[in-house]
């Protein structure tokens, strides 16, 4: 454990901005200062390392430079060398400058604004020739067991392999860690760079990174209602409850709920729902940090918003976290935690929401209700508390036979042994392997961590001998809390907030998406247990 680790700032901040709470207009302003940045000035900086990729997977590992092409997009035509011809040059010429233009392109929406018609005019030229072509079956147990394997729904920003994990449009975590931008003098990648991803399916740029921090710097001020409210809160109220309720207030600033009452062209919906997707990223940090504050810190101000920190970076300093290797930390559990395709509940829940039309402020806030479930993500939790039970009740360094034995005396009274298993996968999750492997650099000698590394010795073992597990192996939720507690965040309560900070770079990334493509009302079939009964008799005779 890391002891002394907040660090309390005073009303100005300590880290080059000034108050968070100087009233106007109706809102607490974050003080940032000027912005030195020119958001419409083309960048210079070489494109990141990126690999080229084919059919959404990195193939080779040579470096591509500022003469090379970037990775494809899906659907985009590539360039093959294979000859001097002119037809063959000018294609390279017409690809070269193309990805100068990428690279050039500082604003996420103007970059949008040019990829929507092509993948528009893909997916309509896709559905008119496969529109009725049957891609599976649904048996019965799939009705009964919560819609498993059932393919239902388009989700672009991200795919779970069952046996490989997540892809980050096509990108596995440790291909995210090498090519995503860092901060300077850091060695995880930042969310920025992940929600570029998401969003474009491109590696970005370090500046295009650094447009977005400042961009989302520039968005961060909360409306003094929304301030109020979380002041006002009883200090019994859990942390998801007040994170949801304080999102779906923020409705208020919704600017696609202001632009459809108007009479918005259905064209133009993906536009406004950038505009308050952005928005509500920036707004996020600040929401979190002050119930942080509030619940466990005494209401202390949560200090400014500095426009030169990446967005992780002021998220700590806001929370009073001031250890460098926490910041880091809170770069890899923002990018490893915000996306994990569309079928679980958080997500789902996002894209039923919004394919009412309803604004990213509800569509975000019905999905954090989702979140807040112990299936879900009050799972990481439930985790820690049961890892303190067991060090509590077996004291310090335990031997694998009577760690063995609690764990078949755990499932032997009907109860599980949480962050092991997983709806889909069936391997370690890569996500707990990265948070691994983060323990290992920074803290391995941490009793907990050793407790952790010698479970995830003995439990799959346990697990398989007592053959009802389908997927023996941890998730990402046997490990996360281990790490928040070394560095001083000791209140379990939150944890599952700093995974809705986290959640909403996927969730909303894909909600821009499905208005850019027009996805209509989700409206699945339901039935009757009798009626499916008599479905089925029909169909067996």
């Amino acid at each position: 454990m890391i002891d002394g680790l907040m660090g309390e700032r005073s009303g100005r901040g300590g880290h080059g901005g000034r108050a968070l709470c100087r009233r106007r207009r109706g809102q607490y302003v974050f003080r940032v200062g000027r912005d030195r940045m020119n958001p419409s000035a083309a960048a210079r900086g070489q494109a990141h390392g990126a690999e080229t990729r084919q059919r959404g997977h990195v193939a080779g590992s040579r470096r591509v430079d500022s003469r090379q092409l970037p990775p494809p997009r899906p659907g985009a035509e590539t360039f093959q060398p294979c000859g001097r011809r002119a037809s063959d040059m000018s294609l390279l010429a017409a690809n070269r400058a193309a990805a100068r233009l990428l690279r050039s392109a500082k604003n996420l929406k103007e970059v949008l604004a040019d990829m929507i018609p092509k993948e528009q005019s893909r997916i309509k030229a896709f559905k008119q020739k496969h529109g009725q072509t049957v891609i599976g079956q649904i048996n019965v147990d799939m009705v009964y067991g919560g819609m498993r394997g059932m393919k239902g729904l388009v989700y672009e920003t991200s795919v779970l392999d069952p046996e490989e994990g997540i892809r980050f449009r096509g990108y596995s975590i440790p291909e995210c860690q090498k090519l995503l931008p860092r901060a300077a003098g850091g060695e995880e990648p930042l969310p920025e760079g992940l929600f570029w991803l998401l969003v474009t399916g491109e590696i970005p740029t370090q500046e295009q990174v650094t447009w977005v921090s400042r961009e989302w710097a520039r968005r961060a001020a909360l409306p003094s209602h929304v301030v109020t409210m979380l002041d006002n809160f009883p200090t019994n109220l859990h942390p998801m409850s007040q994170l949801s309720a304080a999102v779906t207030a923020l409705n208020s600033e919704s600017v696609f709920a202001r632009a459809y009452s108007e009479g918005v062209s259905k064209t133009k919906y993906w536009e406004f729902i950038y505009e308050d997707s952005m928005d509500l990223i920036a707004k996020l940090p600040c929401v979190a940090a002050k119930i942080y504050r509030n619940l466990y810190r005494e209401g202390n101000s949560i200090g400014a918003i500095n426009p030169d920190l990446d967005w992780s970076h002021n998220f700590t300093n806001m929370l009073g976290y001031t250890h460098p290797q926490f910041t880091e930390l809170m770069r890899l559990y923002l990018t490893i935690h915000s996306d994990h395709e569309g079928g679980n509940v958080s997500a789902h829940t996002s894209h039923l929401v919004g394919s009412a039309l309803s604004d990213p402020y509800l569509c975000f806030g019905a999905a954090m209700n989702g979140l807040a479930g112990p299936l879900h993500g009050l799972a990481n939790q439930e985790v820690l508390n049961w890892l303190t039970n067991l060090q509590n009740e077996l004291g310090g360094e335990v031997s694998d036979d009577k760690l063995r034995d609690f764990i078949w005396n755990t499932l032997n009274s009907g109860r599980v042994v949480p962050g092991y298993g997983h709806a889909v996968l069936r391997k370690t999750d890569p996500r707990y392997t990265c948070q691994r492997e983060f323990a290992l650099k920074h803290l391995p000698n941490d009793p907990m961590f050793k407790l952790v590394a010698q479970l995830y010795k003995i439990v799959p073992g346990v697990l398989l001998d007592q053959g009802k597990a389908k997927n023996p192996w941890p998730n990402v939720d046997a490990h996360s809390g281990v790490l928040l507690q070394y560095y001083g965040m000791k209140e379990m309560n939150y944890y599952t907030v700093l995974f809705g900070v986290s959640r909403a770079l996927g969730v909303l990334s894909q909600l821009i998406w499905s208005r850019a493509l027009g996805f209509p009302l989700e409206r699945p079939k339901s039935m009757s247990t009798e009626g499916l009964i008599q479905l089925v008799q029909s169909k067996t005779g």
